[in-house]
């Protein structure tokens, strides 16, 4: 993957230029994670990038993108059952601190994560996670791509 589509998440997945895109929702896009230290984060992005936080949005499109979150957090929940048995829960989170534009994380949790960590939030994985190449988003996650995509196709829309 080449970093150009990271500098426009959106427009890239607007022009069908960003490899991270699972499936286009009604409300946005489901991406998998640049990162998968928790195999099977994922994120549903606003297909708006002028769209900076869910107040932005008229309520029913409001609704959707949370209709949206719901979905893409139960294709991830059922995809990493399925594939992984020490898989704990999702957690769903609208933060916005960082990037400008409307999103939402689904974050899988697994019970052979540290115990030190596994009861608070994601944010508290050292920072070395978050770069490492073992867990770049790459080839080795295909199997996990197929399997989110094809549980957000099986829950419809």
């Amino acid at each position: 993957m080449t970093a150009d589509w990271r500098a426009d998440r959106i427009g890239s997945a607007l022009r069908g230029e960003n490899p991270a895109v699972l499936r286009r929702l009604a409300s946005g896009f489901a991406v998998i994670g640049d990162v998968q230290f928790l195999p099977g984060y994922a994120l549903l992005l606003v297909d708006d990038p002028d769209v900076g936080r869910l107040s932005d949005l008229p309520r029913a499109k409001r609704l959707s993108f949370l209709s949206g979150v719901d979905r893409l957090g139960e294709a991830v929940e059922r995809a990493c059952r399925r594939l992984d048995p020490a898989f704990r829960r999702v957690n769903l989170e609208i933060l916005g601190n960082t990037d400008p534009f409307l999103h939402a994380h689904v974050w899988p949790r697994y019970d052979w994560e540290p115990a030190s960590l596994v009861g608070g939030p994601v944010w508290r994985y050292p920072r070395e996670r978050w770069s490492a190449r073992e867990f770049r988003l790459g080839p080795q996650h295909d199997p996990l791509r197929e399997a989110i995509g094809s549980e957000l196709d099986r829950l419809g829309s």
